[in-house]
Parts: C-alpha cells; sequence; structure tokens
C-alpha cells in the first residue's frame, strides 16, 4: 500500500494519532503529494454525507492532522485547520491540539512562529476552538502576539497556573487591561483568594510585577468606559490591591474622573479612596458637585454624608458646597432633597452671601414646604426687605386619556402568511389569537394548501420556536416531533398552548386522530381557570382536526386589544357557522360570551334573537354574570398573602362558571400575561385570578408585571380590593419610569379606587412585599407627570399603615415618603387632619420622620385651628 492510499485509509477510519505518526516519517515529495489529494478527499467525503450526517465532522480531526503535516505555506496550513467541514457550531475546543503540534515541530522556526500569529488573528471570541493552540504556539515560538483583543481574552478565560514563567505575561499583562471582552471573560472572578485575582496580587507581592501597574491598569480600565458587568473583575482587582492613601494621592485626578459616569461600583470605589487623601476645597467641591449630580440615590447619599462631614471638621469648606447641595436639590428622590435641605440649613451661616444667593436660587426646584423652609433659613422671608419669589414647581395637566381599546388586525388570510406568523409570531395573546383563528378558518377552506404548507413544520424542516435564557429566538424541535408517527410519551401532559398547536399541525398533516392521546395529555383539574381555558380551547382545535368537525370560524377571537369581542361580530361569526351547518367549538363559544363587551348592543341583541341553532339560543340568552370579590386575609403563619374568594351566580356553562372561582394554586403561571385577555368586561375577576401571583417573588416563580396591570386598567367592569392590590404591587416595581405611566393612565379615568389601592400599597410594604423606596420613586415620578392629585390620595391612604406605632422602628425610606405626601397635597390644596398623622407629629423627638410629619401635619391643618405639639 502507498502512503497516499494508507492516510486515506487512516482517515477513513478516524485514526488522527496514527496519521501523526506516519506523517513524520513522510520525506518531502510523499509530504506534497498527500497535501495535493487532500482536497479531492474532502470534497468525496463532503458528497457522502447529508446535512444531518456528522461523519465528516468525526473525521475531522484526521483531515486537520494530514493538512497540517503536509499542506506547505503557513496562511494554508491556518486556512485548513479551521475548515467549516471539520466542526459544527456546538463543537468544543480542539481535541487534538497535541497531534496538530507534533507534525509541525519539523518546520523552521520563522515557519512556525508565522503560523502562530495567523492563528492568533483568527480568532474572534475568548472561547474560540482555536485559542488554546494558537497560545501553545506563541508561547513555543516565542513571538510577540499580535494585539487582537479575542487573544487577550482567551489567555485569561484559562486558569492562571504558573503565571509568573507564562511567556506570554509581558506581552498580555497590559493587554488585560485594555482589551474588550477581558472583563467579560472574568466577570465570575470574585475570591481574591483563588484565580485570576490571587495570581495578579500574589505577582505583585512578590515583586513580579509592580503594584502600580496593576492599580495604573485598573484605572486605566475604569478610564475607558464600560458596563458593571465588563468592570467588575477590575473593581475585585482594585480591591483586592487595596491602595494606600499614598498610593491613591498619585492618581487623584483620575479618581475624580471617575466620579461623574462611571458605573455605580466603579464611583464607590473612587468615593472610598478619595477620602482617605488630603484634597484641596476645589477638589471636594469637584467629588461633591459630581456624586450629587448622578441619579444613584446610594451614591447621592454618600455625597451628602461625605460633604456634611468634612465641612463639620473644617467648616471654611462651607463656601464651597452651595453649588453641589444645589445640584442635589434637583434630585428625584424627595428623601435626597431634603436631606440636601437640611444641610443648607445646617451649613447656611458658614456659607457666605454669595452661597446661600446660589441655594435659594436653586431652591425653586423644591416642592412648596421644601422651598419655604428654605427661604425662611436663608433670609428670604416677608419682611426681610425685597424679598426673592420663589418659582415653585407646577405640575403638568394630565395628558388626555389614551382610547381604551383599538382594533385588532385580522388573521392570516393564506397558508403562505399563516406559515410565515408560525414562523415569526410572539409570545404575546394577540400573535396566539390571530393564528389559531387563521388555522381554523384556513383550514375548513383549503386544507391541502395548509397542509403543504405547515408540513415542513412537523417533519423537521423548520424549527421549533421558543424563547432562551436572554430572550432570543433558538432552534430547537420538542422531543416529541421526530416526524410522522410520534407522539408524547406516557404520562406526559401539555400546559403550553404551543404544544397542541403542533399536536394540530400532526393530526392535520398525518390525518391521524389524537382523541385517545389527548384524554392523557390534559393537565389534570387544579389549574388555574384563565390557564385551563386557553389550554381547551387550543386542545379542542386539534380534536376538531382529527375528527375534521372545524366550524368555518372561531367565535371568540378577540376584535379589540383589550380582548374584547364585538356583539355585532360575534352574531355574525354565529351566522356564518350556522349558515355552514357547522357547529361551534364548546371552549370557543364561552370564551366567545366572557368578552362581549359590558355595553349593551341592541341591533346586534336583535340579530341574535334570530339564530336558529342550540348555540345560537344560548348567545342570545346570555347575561352577563356580576360576581363579587373578596379578599381573605392570611390565617396562619407562613401564608404567603390574601386569598381570593368569588362569588358569582351559575352561567349554565362549566368553563365560564369555573372563570367566576378563584383559584388557590399558585404554581401553575402559564400563560400569565394572556389572563386579562380572557375576562376583559369582568375587571375584578381576571384581577381576583392574578393576586397571589402578585404577592410571591421567590426564584423560579412568576409574578404580575406592568403589562397585567395595564391590561386590567384598560378591562371594563368594577374594581375593588383586588384589582387595587395588582396596581399597588405594580406601583412597587423598581422600574420606576414605566410604573409611573400605568398610574397617570389610572389617573386619566374614572371610577378607579385611588384610596384602596393606597390602602393596599401600605399593606404590601407592611408586609416586605413592597419597598418604600420604589414605592416612593414610583408616586414622584407620576405627580411630576401630572397626576399628583391620584398621587395624594393613594399616599393619604397608605400612610396609616406605614407610620410606626409607638416604640415600633420607621421604615427605611419613610421620611421621604411623608416629604412626597406634603409635596403633592400643597400642589392640591389638600385639607383634612389625618390622625396617625396627628398622632405621630405629637410625639417628642426631633429626627427627619418626626420633622417631615409635623411639616405634613401643619400643611393639612391649615387655616381649621389644629396644630400638633412639637417636642
Amino acid at each position: 500500500m502507498d502512503h497516499w492510499e494508507e492516510i486515506r485509509k487512516l482517515v477513513e477510519e478516524r485514526r488522527a494519532d496514527r496519521i501523526a505518526g506516519r506523517i513524520t516519517t513522510l520525506d518531502a515529495r510523499a509530504r506534497k503529494e498527500v497535501a495535493s489529494r487532500l482536497p479531492g478527499l474532502l470534497k468525496e467525503l463532503r458528497g457522502r454525507s447529508d446535512r444531518w450526517d456528522d461523519s465528516l465532522v468525526r473525521r475531522g480531526s484526521a483531515l486537520r492532522v494530514a493538512g497540517a503535516g503536509t499542506l506547505g505555506g503557513a496562511a494554508a496550513v491556518a486556512s485548513w485547520l479551521y475548515r467549516r467541514d471539520f466542526a459544527p457550531q456546538w463543537a468544543g475546543p480542539d481535541n487534538d491540539v497535541n497531534l496538530v503540534l507534533a507534525v509541525i515541530a519539523d518546520r523552521p522556526a520563522a515557519w512556525r512562529a508565522d503560523l502562530a500569529q495567523r492563528l492568533a488573528l483568527r480568532t474572534r471570541a475568548a472561547d474560540d476552538r482555536g485559542m488554546t493552540l494558537a497560545l501553545t504556539l506563541l508561547r513555543e515560538t516565542g513571538v510577540e502576539p499580535p494585539a487582537h483583543d479575542p487573544l487577550a481574552a482567551g489567555w485569561v478565560s484559562r486558569r492562571p497556573a504558573r503565571l509568573a514563567a507564562d511567556p506570554l505575561l509581558g506581552h498580555l499583562l497590559p493587554r488585560l487591561f485594555e482589551a474588550q471582552g477581558v472583563g467579560r471573560a472574568l466577570r465570575g472572578e470574585r475570591d481574591p483568594r483563588g484565580g485570576w485575582l490571587a495570581a495578579l496580587t500574589g505577582l505583585a507581592e512578590t515583586g513580579r510585577v509592580e503594584r502600580e501597574t496593576l492599580v495604573e491598569g485598573c484605572l486605566r480600565r475604569f478610564l475607558l468606559g464600560g458596563t458593571a458587568n465588563d468592570l467588575r473583575f477590575f473593581v475585585n482587582l482594585h480591591e483586592a490591591l487595596d491602595p494606600s492613601p499614598e498610593e491613591a494621592a498619585r492618581h487623584v485626578d483620575d479618581y475624580l474622573r471617575l466620579l461623574a459616569a462611571s458605573p455605580g461600583p466603579v464611583a464607590t470605589l473612587a468615593v472610598r479612596r478619595l477620602r482617605g487623601c488630603d484634597l484641596t476645597a476645589d477638589d471636594l467641591a469637584e467629588a461633591w458637585d459630581c456624586l450629587l449630580f448622578r441619579q444613584e440615590r446610594t451614591l447621592v447619599r454618600a455625597g451628602l454624608a461625605w460633604l456634611d462631614r468634612s465641612v463639620r471638621r473644617d467648616p471654611a469648606l462651607a463656601t464651597v458646597i452651595a453649588a453641589p447641595l444645589a445640584r442635589a436639590f434637583a434630585a428625584e428622590s424627595v428623601e435626597i432633597q431634603v436631606r440636601a435641605v437640611e444641610l443648607a440649613l445646617a451649613h447656611a451661616d458658614a456659607m457666605g452671601e454669595e452661597g446661600r444667593a446660589v441655594v435659594r436660587e436653586a431652591a425653586a426646584q423644591l416642592a412648596p414646604h421644601l422651598a419655604e423652609r428654605a427661604a425662611a433659613a436663608l433670609g428670604d422671608t416677608p419682611g426681610d426687605g425685597e424679598a426673592t419669589v420663589l418659582a415653585v414647581f407646577a405640575p403638568p395637566p394630565l395628558p388626555e386619556p389614551r382610547e381604551r381599546s383599538r382594533a385588532l388586525p385580522p388573521p392570516p388570510a393564506s397558508a403562505g402568511e399563516l406559515a410565515d406568523l408560525l414562523e415569526r409570531r410572539d409570545d404575546s395573546w394577540q400573535s396566539w389569537e390571530r393564528l389559531l383563528a387563521g388555522f381554523v378558518a384556513l383550514v375548513v377552506k383549503d386544507r391541502e394548501a395548509v397542509t403543504a404548507a405547515l408540513r415542513p413544520w412537523l417533519l423537521g424542516d423548520s424549527v421549533w420556536p421558543h424563547r432562551g435564557e436572554e430572550g432570543e429566538r433558538r432552534a430547537s424541535r420538542p422531543p416529541w416531533l421526530f416526524g410522522e408517527s410520534a407522539w408524547p410519551n406516557p404520562g406526559e401532559t401539555w400546559e403550553r398552548t404551543d404544544q397542541w398547536l403542533w399536536g394540530a399541525v400532526r393530526a392535520l398533516v398525518t390525518a391521524a386522530s389524537g382523541r385517545d392521546v389527548c384524554r392523557t395529555l390534559m393537565p389534570s383539574a387544579d389549574l388555574p381557570a384563565p390557564h385551563r381555558l386557553l389550554l381547551h380551547r387550543a386542545a379542542e382545535v386539534l380534536l376538531a382536526v382529527g375528527d375534521n368537525t372545524l366550524p368555518p370560524l372561531l367565535l371568540a377571537t378577540p376584535t379589540h386589544d383589550t380582548g374584547h369581542v364585538a356583539a355585532a361580530e360575534l352574531v355574525r361569526r354565529m351566522e356564518v357557522v350556522e349558515a355552514a351547518g357547522a357547529r361551534p367549538l364548546a371552549a370557543d363559544l364561552q370564551q366567545a360570551l366572557l368578552r362581549l363587551p359590558r355595553d349593551p348592543d341592541p341591533e346586534a341583541a336583535a340579530r341574535a334573537a334570530r339564530l336558529t341553532s342550540p348555540a345560537g339560543a344560548i348567545l342570545a340568552a346570555w347575561t352577563r354574570p356580576e360576581a363579587e370579590v373578596t379578599l381573605d386575609r392570611p390565617r396562619e403563619q407562613g401564608e404567603t398573602g390574601p386569598t381570593p374568594v368569588i362569588t358569582a351566580a351559575s352561567t349554565g356553562l362549566p368553563l365560564a362558571d369555573l372563570m367566576f372561582r378563584a383559584s388557590r394554586r399558585r404554581d401553575g403561571d402559564g400563560h400569565l400575561d394572556w389572563w386579562p385577555s380572557t375576562l376583559p368586561s369582568h375587571r375584578e375577576v381576571a384581577a381576583a385570578h392574578l393576586v397571589p401571583y402578585a404577592l410571591v417573588g421567590s426564584w423560579g416563580t412568576r409574578t404580575v408585571r406592568l403589562e397585567q396591570a395595564r391590561d386590567l386598567l384598560r378591562a371594563e367592569g368594577p374594581a375593588g380590593q383586588a384589582f387595587s392590590t395588582v396596581l399597588a404591587r405594580t406601583l412597587g416595581d423598581p422600574r420606576t419610569s414605566e410604573a409611573a405611566e400605568v398610574l397617570v393612565e389610572a389617573a386619566t379615568r374614572d371610577g378607579l379606587p385611588l384610596a384602596e389601592i393606597g390602602r393596599q400599597a401600605g399593606v404590601l410594604v407592611a408586609a416586605g412585599r413592597t419597598k418604600v423606596a420604589d414605592l416612593t420613586a414610583t408616586l414622584d415620578t407620576a405627580a411630576r407627570l401630572g397626576a399628583h392629585e391620584s398621587v395624594w390620595r393613594i399616599a393619604a391612604a397608605a400612610l396609616p399603615a406605614l407610620l410606626p406605632a409607638p416604640g415600633e422602628r420607621p421604615r427605611t425610606g419613610l421620611a421621604g415618603f411623608v416629604t412626597l405626601a406634603a409635596t403633592v397635597a400643597g400642589w392640591c390644596g389638600a385639607r383634612g387632619e389625618i390622625p396617625q398623622v396627628r398622632d405621630l407629629a405629637a410625639r417628642r423627638g426631633g429626627s427627619v420622620l418626626l420633622r417631615e410629619v409635623r411639616a405634613l401635619h401643619d400643611l393639612l391643618t391649615l387655616g381649621t385651628g389644629a396644630t400638633a405639639e412639637k417636642g
């Protein structure tokens, strides 16, 4: 057997190790012949493989080793080693690095150095397949690595074993602080006793690397900018190095530059180092000005505390604090504003007339009672000569209310549009309803066309769409979709509507009935009612496809984005079904009835009376049930919150009646976002189903989000305790701006129980479900957007539950909430004593909370003759 046939056979047998040994015995002529024949062999192997066959990939190592040992130029070898044919996208690191190194060991040093640089430049990410080979060759050849960011990221992605002896240390250590991707690769390094943190600090301790080099590197990386994730490792390294005050003093300018806009953890470490340095008055003024302009309350509070302590130690510094405090007056947090005013008043005498003038001008941004307090203490009160009139912030008027509902796009009108929607649809209920309606109507209209369009989805020529961890669409098929004959495993249940849709596609393409298996696929009856109704609607479509009993269209497809079905359109659909001699699907009919608007349509009612089918008679006789919802407070320790109780008369329709019974189960949250659309005319009932999910927040448990609160807001029907609980939970959502927008929209609608929302907000805070600071931030934002009257009614109702009882410790952030209440009360001209506020105002003490409570009480009782004893 000649040398080529031997190499060819070894490739077929996937014996990369034996190929490496054989090539080292070949002379230059034989290697040249092997190299000339390898492309032809690759083409032949590729022709014998289809796209699902990985036989070519499994021979990749053998082909790589053969090419590395025989191809002539370094460029050709670099290209050959990383052909796409040799590894699929899901391949891990190369496992043949030692074999490749063995077959190129006898190449000239310059050739190997050239290959090392080429391979380094080909890397694209820290975990690139070729990273190990590139780094090993760079170490062996001693050639200077190229300035290539992925290479530096790949270097730090490996364990730093024997780092002091690494030939790459001198070249790549400076790149560690410059290359993009290094911080992300090292973001999990947090233990200073191990990993790269320990390795780098160890180099500094032994003198292998200068401490100053590492400290300067961290600061240089901070100044380059980046996200908190990108900079986390460098923050940890900087703190592990723990620069002394003398070391930090050499970088005062750098630390000052980090205060204004760097991520919070970076600014925090800069504050810590600067506070240990002997700064000039100008440096301190610059530092405080930067900190008090930031959005993070923790940093602003740290800046105020630093300012206060510094001025108390050196009163001469009061001459430079006016501008920083003026910055804090513009903070969104009322708590920050209160603290800034207190500091301005405490140091007013030492501030000087020029500084007091700056503060007086900035006080125009404050709430009325804070502005008045500042003006009084800074010499700007009536009777002091020509008083300056403070331009108090005036909240804007409420925006025009958004129309309650908008028309939805129609379902797809052709098989092609249906397939396109199936591939591109999102996770919204609107997309699902359009897809289901289009599927039913088009299967009845042209079954063969829909079958042809959807067959690839069943047989694997396309992908199963679902969301990955980062919200990106990933390609993977359900484990039970392996062809026309596959059904789910025994004991499996389907709790997603997508699964039932795929079952319907299977029934359509294979002309098979799923009636027998569907009895076992439906989950147990203790699922929450909205989830169960959605599954029944999807399941009955599957059964009707298999039995060929689909009606010409669905009745319950919403006409509006609230979930409503217009009465006239529902009657028209029923007329179409009757004209075709068909029967509507049972769950679909019941869902359609629950989606009828509350406002009567006499013309549609008259047309419904002329319907002749049993389903038509049900529609004509339908009377919307009125339900009463109450919340039972927990009676046993360990219960998560109130339990909804729904009371309503029976409709005689099983699934509709199920919707008017509350479920205690909290772990069934399928399609939670869709639930309000199933009961758009029964807002309080829909909210009752959501209440258990508004009161949980443990890992792995879905909770009510802003979207559901907004949907409930736009629904119809009474709003009571359940709706108020869901909305109150939304107001405590840390996503302040979006939560505030929901409240502003609520303020534009009449009939909402604002006082009850406030009471429930107080209950949630008292139960530890919501933070006072988050609630305050949302209400403050909404008030400044024009909802100040609604904010006052909510805050006034929440205060009794939030204020501390005698002997009870006040909640964190409560003073800011009281200040906000006083602010909006001033904007509204609110009057009327609140007993709990009165009682707390009468207590002795001088805390910030007590001062704010007294200010609120004085404002509410202004002109009524009621006063509070001040201690």
